[in-house]
């Protein structure tokens, strides 16, 4: 069996991957460390199948916490470290940055000593590899033309992505200076189940179900490329397994469109499940709201290299994936008014009292 620390795996992308990885790779044990901030719930993994609950091992801590890694890194031979725990919203880190330079520049640098302290003690495995899991925002807005390569230079305009780029180069530098066997990927906006319902597309699919407002920053004529969350699974399980230490992957769902397109989509998706038109429909709910500061026009992902190198591509279309996405949330209304309410902190508070608790 093979042990592998998830960091962050009680959040959006982090629980996705972990059920999907556990699944598609029988003799996986993972850990998963998560400090369980806002958008870290544990409950996206409670109900894991018989057959793989035996392989999932839950512990509650921070990654700055240098004592908890060391406990951690002396207890398991990690085969592998993925890393998603990231403060991520930049509307958030607008108004408190300091929390995404803690977490994001400070806790990666954390996890990267204590690889580095393990494996110079030759307590990991010699297959290890450390896979950060990065955003496409670190390289800024693009104009109407051209594409984001691995090539391209930074150029953040948050301090969501200013945290992120430092943290890039930290995992970049331990490659170079010390010869950890890093991996970077930097992916397009993600979308799908349990995603926490302040990003566009679950607040736009629970307004238009709740008929509230959908508010659509500036003109709404901002352009992401949209990556299913699934899809981005199946590439960092590749980008770990088939990838060039040292190289940094981007990964891409090829499905580039303006923010107001996908609201006017899931208006639609939305309204043919609930049987709603005309003055029903969820697009007389649109209302344009003045633009946030340092708001990138576009981004547009170039993933020739994970293409042609690993042979991963997305398997699904950007339609087909949204309509799964919206039937997961009518679906799983439960897990919504528990997150939107904030019941499930209570959950949280119950279970988990004491840092580093296991289950």
């Amino acid at each position: 069996m093979k042990n592998y620390l998830i960091t962050g795996g009680a959040g959006f992308i982090g629980t996705n991957f972990i059920r999907h990885a556990l699944t598609a790779r029988p003799d996986w044990n993972i850990v998963n460390l998560d400090a369980l901030t806002y958008a870290g719930n544990p409950a996206n993994l409670e109900n894991l199948d018989p057959g793989i609950a035996g392989r999932y091992h839950f512990v509650r801590g921070d990654i700055c916490d240098a004592t908890l890694l060391d406990s951690l890194f002396s207890k398991y031979i990690f085969n592998g470290i993925i890393h998603f725990a990231a403060e991520s919203h930049v509307d958030r880190s607008i108004q408190g940055p300091e929390d995404f330079a803690q977490t994001n520049v400070m806790g990666t640098f954390r996890l990267l000593e204590a690889c580095r302290k393990f494996r110079k003690d030759k307590k990991m495995s010699d297959e290890f590899r450390f896979l950060h899991i990065s955003t496409d925002e670190v390289y800024g807005s693009l104009g109407p033309d051209g594409y984001f390569a691995e090539q391209t230079p930074y150029d953040p305009s948050s301090p969501y992505s200013a945290s992120k780029a430092s943290s890039d180069h930290f995992v970049k530098a331990y490659f170079r200076t010390y010869g950890l066997p890093t991996l970077v990927t930097n992916c397009s906006n993600n979308y799908g189940p349990y995603q926490f319902p302040e990003k566009l597309i679950p607040l736009t699919i629970l307004n238009i179900i709740k008929e509230k407002p959908l508010p659509v920053y500036g003109d709404g004529k901002n352009i992401r490329d949209w990556l299913y969350v699934l899809d981005h699974c199946d590439a960092l399980i590749t980008v770990l397994e088939k990838g060039t230490p040292g190289e940094t992957y981007n990964i891409g769902g090829g499905a580039e469109r303006e923010n107001i397109e996908i609201v006017h989509l899931l208006c639609d998706l939305v309204d043919d499940r609930l049987g709603r038109s005309g003055d029903k429909s969820g697009r007389w709910l649109i209302q344009f709201v003045t633009d946030r500061p340092g708001h990138d026009r576009r981004y547009a992902i170039d993933a020739t290299k994970i293409k042609t190198d690993l042979g991963w591509t997305s398997a699904r279309t950007l339609e087909d994936a949204l309509e799964s996405t919206v039937d997961w949330y009518l679906n799983n209304m439960e897990w919504v008014d528990s997150v939107q309410s904030g019941e499930y902190r209570k959950w949280i508070k119950q279970n988990y009292q004491h840092r580093g608790v296991n289950s």
